[in-house]
């Protein structure tokens, strides 16, 4: 009704002014009898009311389209009314659609293309990147060390990056399963070895029930796991020698916890850890953080319908824990 009564306004004024220059035009010719004046602007002003209103009546539901804020995109597709300017106007919706739709299909397909490509170059890079581990084994120390410490940070990498393309379509690339906690960890602990060696700081397992078993991903969930312990190692080293991991039952659930003993993360990063490419006060010292470990962590977690959760204090230390809930605990 406002937007009707914004676009009319012009055609009220402009008629009320015609009626008042043609009754002025009136009186200055002589003209006295008031009466049939009054009569005659009653008139002039009913029919103009009349108008109004039949107008109203014929166009209310494109005016109430054009005031309402969609809910989704068939409302947009419904016909207004059978007026030209109706017609004219779901057309012009028909293919504002049309192009938004062929537009988004080509930014789908370029994306999907784009991560093929990165999916593919990453394992091309591993070849090479073997290669080199297998040429470094063979020089003296210092420099086979040195070489094989940095093939493992471009590991890292392009299994980060690998794990980022793999999100975008992860519901057709996981599996739910049972999965025994303590193989997982002992599996990722043994793929760590060097990496805990080298930063001398080494994982001590303290697991109540050998035989906890749950319900997940188990390669979503060992990325998981691999980010966690790869963030408390390198935030422990030159404090601690030590970081724990635990599996627990609290309330029927099972727990699993990382606990480090290193730099801790400040009270006002630790709302945003789990934002895209946040770094936050570490990152700033720690120069090879990407913000995108524990972002990837958390969207995974949340899609398999587990629960990270995280302590920190400063100086003293951080405990990430992945809790599954009661019907993803199978023993």
């Amino acid at each position: 009704m406002i937007l009707f009564l914004k676009e009319h306004i012009g055609l009220c004024v402009s008629q009320c002014i015609q009626v008042a220059l043609f009754c002025l035009i009136l009186i200055l010719g002589g003209f006295r009898d008031y009466t049939i004046l009054s009569y005659g602007i009653l008139i002039s002003l009913f029919i103009l009311a009349c108008y109004i209103v039949l107008h109203y009546q014929r166009r209310k539901h494109f005016y109430q389209k054009m005031s309402s804020e969609p809910i989704d995109l068939q409302q947009l597709l419904e016909k207004t009314d059978q007026a030209p300017i109706g017609k004219a106007f779901d057309q012009l919706g028909v293919a504002q659609y049309r192009l938004y739709r062929d537009q988004l299909e080509s930014a789908e397909q370029d994306q999907m293309n784009h991560l093929k490509f990165i999916d593919r170059w990453v394992h091309q890079m591993k070849t090479p990147l073997s290669v080199i581990e297998l040429t470094a084994k063979e020089l003296d120390e210092p420099e086979s060390s040195n070489i094989r410490e940095e093939t493992e940070r471009l590991k890292n990498g392009l299994q980060t990056i690998l794990y980022m393309a793999r999100m975008r379509t992860i519901q057709e690339d996981f599996q739910i399963k049972p999965v025994k906690l303590k193989k997982l960890i002992q599996d990722v602990n043994l793929e760590n070895k060097r990496f805990y060696i080298r930063h001398d700081v080494y994982p001590y397992i303290m697991i109540n029930n050998d035989q906890t078993m749950v319900e997940t991903d188990e390669k979503w969930l060992y990325f998981i796991l691999d980010q966690l312990l790869h963030n408390a190692v390198k935030y422990t080293a030159g404090r601690s020698n030590r970081i724990d991991i635990s599996v627990y039952k609290k309330a029927g659930a099972a727990v699993l916890e990382i606990a480090d003993y290193g730099v801790g993360i400040p009270s006002h990063d630790i709302k945003r850890i789990f934002q895209a490419f946040f770094t936050g006060d570490n990152g700033r010292k720690f120069r090879e953080s990407t913000g995108m470990g524990l972002y990837l962590a958390k969207e995974v977690t949340d899609y398999l319908g587990h629960r990270l959760e995280v302590e920190s204090t400063i100086d003293v230390g951080t405990t990430f824990r992945i809790v599954f809930t009661k019907t993803q605990t199978l023993t």
